[in-house]
Order: C-alpha cells, then sequence, then structure tokens
C-alpha cells in the first residue's frame, strides 16, 4: 500500500501532510523542529522491506503540513500523532527524532493503547539549558540573521558531512522554512518547552530504544543524557550510540542506526503487534 502526500485534518481547518507505504505492522516517523519528513528516508525503505506498514508526516508550520496553526509545542505534536495513530488504526511502533521524541513519549504517557514501543533518535525529552541559554537561542533566531544562522548550525548537526544526498536533503529544509509562514511557525516551535515529556518518562511502559549520536553537538555529554533518559524511564529502556554521528544517525551512520532499530522494531512487532 502506497499513499503519499495525503491530508490529516485537525481542529481548526489547517491540516498535516503524511505518507504511508508497506504492508503489516505500523511504524510511525516522526521528525524534529526544522526537519521533514525526509529526514527517515534512509530508515522507510529497509523498514517496508521486512514487512512494515510505514507513515511518516511534517510537523506543524514544516514541509508540506500547514502554517497556520495557534499552538506548536510538544501537546500540540502529541494530539498530532494520537489523531494519526487513530486514522491509520495504531498500534504502533514510534521513531521520534530530537522534538518528535518528545511528542511520542507523551502519547506513550498518555494513550499506552496505541504505543508498542519507541525508538527515541536525538530524544529533546527533558529540559536542557539554561533560560538565558532558551533566551539567546529565540534572539538568534529573530530575523533577518535567523534562517543564516540556523543553516549553518544545521549543518554542524551532521558532523560527518552525512549521506551522498546530504545536500540535497539540506535545500530542501531551507526552502521549505523559506516558504510563507513557515520561519514564524519555526520561532513559535522552538520556544517549545520539554517539561512535560520529562515528567512523562516515569510512566512510560512500553519498550524503548533510545538512539545518540556520541558526537551530537546538542547535549554536553550525548551519552550522559541517553543515560538520564533511560534511567528515568527504567529497565524497559536501552541506549545505543551511534560513534561519531551528531543529532540525525537516521540519516548520518544509515547503516549503524538500522543495525539497531531493525532489530528492536521486530522484536516489538512480534510480541506486541
Amino acid at each position: 500500500m502506497t499513499s503519499e502526500n495525503q491530508r490529516l485534518q485537525r481542529p481548526g481547518g489547517s491540516a498535516l501532510a503524511f505518507d504511508v507505504v508497506g504492508k503489516g505492522p505500523l511504524v510511525v516517523c516522526v521528525p524534529g523542529m526544522g526537519e521533514l519528513r525526509s529526514s527517515y528516508r534512509h530508515l522507510i525503505p529497509p523498514l517496508v522491506a521486512r514487512g512494515f506498514r510505514v507513515a511518516s508526516f511534517d510537523l506543524r508550520g514544516h514541509g508540506d503540513s500547514d502554517a497556520a496553526f495557534t499552538a506548536y509545542d510538544d501537546d500540540a505534536l502529541a494530539d498530532d500523532l494520537v489523531a494519526l495513530l487513530e486514522t491509520l488504526g495504531g498500534k504502533a511502533v514510534v521513531l521520534g527524532s530530537s522534538m518528535g521524541a518528545a511528542g511520542a513519549t507523551l502519547v506513550a504517557a498518555r494513550r499506552p493503547d496505541l504505543i508498542a514501543g519507541l525508538v527515541l533518535i536525538g530524544p529533546f525529552v527533558r529540559e536542557t539549558g539554561t533560560p538565558i541559554l532558551r533566551l539567546l537561542i529565540r534572539l538568534l533566531l529573530l530575523r533577518p540573521w535567523g534562517p543564516a544562522m540556523w543553516k549553518r548550525y544545521y549543518r554542524s548537526l551532521t558532523p560527518t558531512g552525512g549521506p551522498v544526498d546530504y545536500e540535497e536533503h539540506a535545500a530542501l529544509v531551507a526552502a521549505s522554512l523559506a516558504r510563507p509562514g513557515r520561519w514564524h511557525a519555526f520561532q513559535r516551535t522552538a520556544g517549545t518547552s520539554h517539561a512535560e515529556a520529562e515528567a512523562a518518562l516515569s510512566a512510560i511502559a512500553a519498550p524503548v530504544l533510545i538512539v545518540m549520536g556520541d558526537a551530537d553537538r546538542d547535549f554536553p555529554s550525548p551519552a550522559g543524557e541517553a543515560a538520564a533518559i533511560a534511567e528515568a524511564i527504567g529497565n524497559q529502556a536501552k541506549v545505543a550510540m551511534i560513534a561519531h554521528a551528531g543529532h540525525y544517525p537516521m540519516a548520518e551512520s544509515v547503516d549503524e542506526t538500522l543495525a539497531v532499530v531493525l532489530p528492536f522494531v521486530e522484536e516489538v512487532a512480534l510480541h506486541a503487534l
């Protein structure tokens, strides 16, 4: 089954863009802030080949999704994920990258009936940094300098240079944020607090795989952050560190990421889906 660039209507008249490919147990891929659903372009085909139905969607104000929403925080993302899972007939294994991991965490805590397992990739699921640092980030994202600053920082999140299609993908990300209304939505998304996601970690009952690049510059200690998240979740969480990878290991160190993600998804599917 292939259903590309579909529209998921949300309250208020705005909609999200999503794709569904393959047949079998459901896997849903949630991108991070500033990213596109194509950030999972290297993981989706192997998942489909292993017999999974894989959905991916653009966050509010990103990619082909609308940019006229009234909220762009973790709660809104969690609501969107619930709506998509209910539309597609979850239960699912959910892969959440960066901010996408926070939305997935909230759904796992609030609607365990929809979540078979979680893969949290470079997860922003805890409050990090000081209030002064968060204010500085908001100032750096102001126009006219904001887009250039983000473009430079975004590239630094993939320290090895990424796969052969990295430049093409980075250009698509930049073009998406240049579309009308997108930068304002991005700025609002960047102001999101992850306090609720952090509080929800201990309520997760599903098995969790935390995938972290050991060169992820978004965290002072990537290994320490992954360990802290795993400790907060409990014994059902395990950690996989990806050597030399940055914030998007699923698009930078593809083989290494698949080597830990595919067995986890298959094991969860065997027992829960």
